[in-house]
């Protein structure tokens, strides 16, 4: 019973996905019930096959470029297998994971599979109300097909190495011999170095004054993101296909949520605008001391037919003051 209420939350968290991102395929079903939600998520039909491939349109604009082709319409399974290789380029699925795609596999492991697929489509944000990713990897943890693994985690046993294994580490030690010189690298090492160098001199942008000293730019700052999304989504893939078997630790959880990249964004955006805001104070203040000086240095006033200094001026108008004053005392 836990197991159906997660499927029809994690149903329901994929459906309101779909309406966040404005399918044309869901805006008028009007679907209020989580089953009926799982029902057209999980249960083969031409509008599931239709919501995934507008899902890999989203996700790669050429996936259907190639639509209709001769070759392609001899196949009656043309459409799902290239599906399938977009998810295996995502390390989502493999590219036999027909039965995923057709929607005859659990409803959990479909239901993962297309939050995931999701994930990938530019725009994608997830709802607050959603359930938790803990809950879901409770669920799969917990599951029926995962009891034996979890009995091997409370009573681990050391296995021996496979055959081939041990041979190769045995031949690993033997390879080098107590008192045996190691072969000289610095030749080696040299080669790499010069590559290298080579390497750094065709990436002009890596040197370019202009690009070090531009401000933080969101585009950067998206792509940062990507690329930690889609290091956590490769290790959470390593994880569940090699690792749960030898791993005694929960697996961590990542969260898709962008808020903690927006903060970072926005702090950094701000500091830009006050260094910015600094570095104009500075220029006007330059601008109104050079003004200053050319009014205290440059003939600017008339007096009998020159033009004087304003220093000169003040000191001839204080002289006509001076002998103003003396001529009144006497």
């Amino acid at each position: 019973m836990a197991g159906g209420l997660t499927e029809n939350r994690a149903a329901h968290r994929v459906y309101e996905s779909l309406q966040a991102l404005s399918c044309p395929l869901v805006q008028d079903l009007y679907l209020q019930e989580d089953e009926s939600m799982l029902e057209l998520l999980c249960r083969p039909s031409v509008l599931r096959t239709d919501i995934l491939a507008w899902i890999c349109c989203r996700i790669n604009p050429k996936f259907g470029t190639s639509k209709g082709m001769p070759e392609e319409s001899k196949d009656p399974d043309g459409l799902e297998k290239k599906m399938a290789v977009i998810g295996q380029e995502l390390m989502l699925c493999k590219a036999d994971d027909l039965d995923l795609i057709k929607g005859t596999a659990s409803p959990q492991r479909q239901l993962q599979f297309l939050q995931q697929l999701l994930s990938f489509v530019p725009g994608f944000k997830t709802s607050a109300g959603s359930s938790t990713d803990a809950e879901v990897l409770l669920s799969q943890i917990f599951a029926a097909e995962n009891t034996p693994h979890l009995r091997q985690m409370l009573q681990p046993a050391l296995e021996p190495w496979p055959p081939h294994i041990e041979a190769l580490h045995e031949g690993h030690d033997s390879a080098h011999k107590p008192g045996e010189e190691l072969p000289d690298v610095s030749d080696l090492l040299q080669s790499r170095q010069t590559e290298l160098e080579q390497l750094r001199s065709k990436c002009d942008f890596l040197d370019s004054d202009e690009q070090n000293g531009s401000a933080f730019s969101p585009s950067s700052l998206r792509l940062a993101a990507g690329d930690l999304q889609q290091q956590m989504m490769t290790f959470s893939h390593l994880y569940e296909t090699d690792l749960r078997l030898y791993c005694s630790r929960d697996p961590p959880s990542f969260s898709t949520d962008a808020a903690v990249f927006q903060r970072v964004h926005q702090k950094l955006l701000a500091c830009n605008t006050e260094l910015e805001m600094q570095r104009e104070i500075s220029e006007a203040s330059g601008s109104v001391s050079e003004d200053v000086k050319r009014l205290q240095t440059q003939p600017r006033y008339w007096s009998r037919g020159e033009k004087h200094t304003l220093t000169d001026q003040l000191e001839e108008i204080s002289q006509r003051l001076g002998s103003i004053v003396s001529q009144l005392d006497t």
